[in-house]
């Protein structure tokens, strides 16, 4: 099991340097940002660009593990974002994730004067976003020509540090988006019931997230892929209210999430008002000690 945190990416850069770094000093697994131009309820606020940030944040870090949670199709090409995902991962050694998700309909996705997508042509364009940025993180040289995207001799030199390319977090929620993380994923994502993140209660939630599971496990299976090789991570803090109230009450939650299947749980790093609001200090202690809990031996594996 696995715990990680999402740090949006709202801070002047001197503010973000020292959360980030205390995020791999705490001993977190990974560490992700929301991939957009702007979000819901902090529309007006300060907002910078995932790819830049995550950049700086592997240049003063060293272990902890990064990503994009999640890039979507509504305003990025396939080209340009394979480009900054190749320099991602070779600026942090080799640390890099993919995390990439179909795109809610909103703000991204008309900002570019584009017309609102009905669900089904929203996958269709995510699966040849994915199709087309595993090709491009394979070769050296591609062209490619589908519906939604085309390129001419576009040159990948020298291609990702992890080999045979960066692993995929597949966000999919739907049958026909978890099939794309069947075929292409190393890890699916989830935020539960996406129409209503967190508005369900914890019961609720967790049923939810047991039904996505059963269907991942199904879209496993007429991908023929083992469902066991594919990480499972959840982002708490899109599923329940103060997933980090107490040390105790995250530890809960992990373990439920480990129970069900997971082996990735994140939280979101606490904002001082609006939404994902909490203390830092408590943020740290209940990290702290699920983290502990992580670190001690299995008495059945070691009796």
């Amino acid at each position: 099991m696995r715990l990680g945190v999402v740090i949006l990416p709202e801070y002047p850069w001197p503010e973000a340097c020292q959360i980030w770094t205390a995020a791999e000093e705490l001993g977190l697994h990974h560490a992700w940002t929301f991939d957009h131009l702007s979000w819901r309820s902090l529309r007006d606020g300060p907002w910078y660009d995932s790819m830049t940030t995550l950049g700086a944040v592997a240049a003063v870090t060293s272990r902890i593990r990064l990503g994009t949670l999640v890039v979507s199709p509504n305003f990025r090409h396939p080209v340009p974002t394979a480009k900054h995902v190749m320099t991602l991962d070779e600026v942090s050694g080799g640390r890099f994730i993919f995390g990439m998700g179909a795109g809610a309909a909103g703000a991204d996705g008309t900002a570019l004067g584009g017309t609102p997508l009905e669900p089904a042509e929203r996958v269709q364009r995510f699966r040849e976003f994915v199709e087309f940025s595993d090709v491009l993180l394979r070769q050296d040289t591609i062209s490619w020509r589908g519906r939604c995207y085309a390129a001419v001799d576009v040159k990948m030199v020298p291609g990702c540090v992890q080999r045979p390319r960066v692993p995929f977090a597949i966000a999919a929620a739907g049958p026909r988006a978890m099939r794309i993380a069947a075929r292409h994923g190393q890890t699916w994502v989830t935020i539960g019931n996406a129409d209503q993140p967190g508005a369900q209660p914890e019961d609720t939630a967790f049923a939810v997230l047991a039904e996505q599971l059963e269907r991942l496990q199904k879209a496993c299976s007429r991908e023929d892929r083992d469902s066991a090789r594919i990480g499972k991570l959840v982002n708490l803090s899109r599923i329940v209210a103060d997933p980090f109230d107490s040390p105790e009450r995250l530890a809960d939650l992990v373990g439920r999430c480990h129970e069900l299947g997971f082996t990735d749980v994140l939280v979101n790093y606490p904002r001082t008002t609006g939404v994902f609001s909490g203390g830092i200090a408590e943020f740290e202690r209940a990290v702290s000690h699920v983290l502990g809990l992580m670190d001690r031996p299995d008495p059945a594996t070691t009796s």
